[in-house]
């Protein structure tokens, strides 16, 4: 099965050589002197060419001016159909257009901004507007009655996924060094309703948390359990002195002299050390 092609008319002869004419149109919307050389040209139907000029305007590197010129049928003068300036490879093109709600970022609102919701906005979801003036206000408001519109289940993960993941969640530095959990702080205080039992606020006014929603994982070295150890007690090095002595003094009786091996005779002249007769000076 062969594959269909589109058929490429020839260009034009007539058309093709209308370089000037094209020119001449393109230099009507250009400052004088900034459409360029001749890049050449392209057949874009019968009797339909279109001639493109490089584009010298600084502020438009990589565009070119493009000049559709045309001639009806068995006629001989050519004229100019369309001239426009389109972008080239490597052309500085403006970002896509995107309206100003997908352009907002966290952060972006300002003083005297005023942000509204979408009527459609699946973070919200229909409120009970209509209270009872005998009722207990604070445990109504606890559930959205008296509010138009309260938060949804969808917006509640959305903003359980952003703060566990952000910078007062368990994967920060600070939370990896701290000793102990923010569940088991004295200053964290816990949010009412659903988000409780994962998020609070800290409430130490010696962290950079302070004020600011946590998670129940997350912690810092403020922990008011945290306890300061005793530095360490180093052992000192023995002190020997090889240089002095003591004096020690002899015990009454005590005679200095060699030991004898067992069965060893006595020499002439030599002192018996068993006997009790005591040596001195006669």
């Amino acid at each position: 099965m062969s594959r269909t092609r589109a058929r490429v008319p020839a260009p034009d002869q007539a058309c093709a050589e209308a370089v000037e004419l094209a020119r001449a149109a393109a230099e009507e919307l250009a400052r004088p002197g900034e459409p360029g050389e001749h890049l050449g040209f392209e057949s874009e139907g019968d009797r339909i060419v279109t001639h493109y000029f490089a584009c010298l305007d600084r502020a438009y590197r990589g565009w070119r001016w493009a000049v559709t010129v045309t001639r009806a049928s068995r006629a001989k003068k050519v004229t100019v159909s369309e001239a426009v300036l389109l972008p080239g490879s490597g052309a500085l093109l403006a970002p896509e257009w995107l309206p100003w709600s997908e352009r907002l970022r966290p952060g972006d609102l300002g003083v005297g901004d005023l942000l509204p919701a979408a009527e459609d906005d699946d973070r919200l979801a229909p409120g009970f507007t209509e209270v009872d003036d005998d009722a207990d206000h604070q445990a109504l408001f606890e559930y959205g009655l008296g509010r138009a519109r309260v938060l949804s289940a969808i917006g509640r993960d959305r903003a359980a996924r952003r703060w566990h993941s952000g910078e007062h969640g368990p994967h920060t530095p600070i939370a990896h060094a701290a000793p102990a959990q923010c569940s088991t702080c004295g200053f964290y205080w816990l949010l009412a309703g659903g988000l409780r039992q994962m998020f609070g606020v800290c409430t130490n006014e010696y962290t950079p948390d302070d004020g600011k929603v946590v998670s129940a994982d997350h912690g810092c070295g403020a922990h008011s359990e945290a306890a300061v150890l005793p530095p360490p007690v180093e052992q000192a090095i023995p002190i020997l002195d090889d240089l002095g002595y003591d004096l020690m003094e002899e015990e009454p009786g005590a005679v200095v002299g060699f030991d004898e091996e067992p069965g060893s005779a006595e020499e002439p002249g030599s002192v018996d050390a068993s006997g009790s007769e005591e040596l001195g000076h006669s």
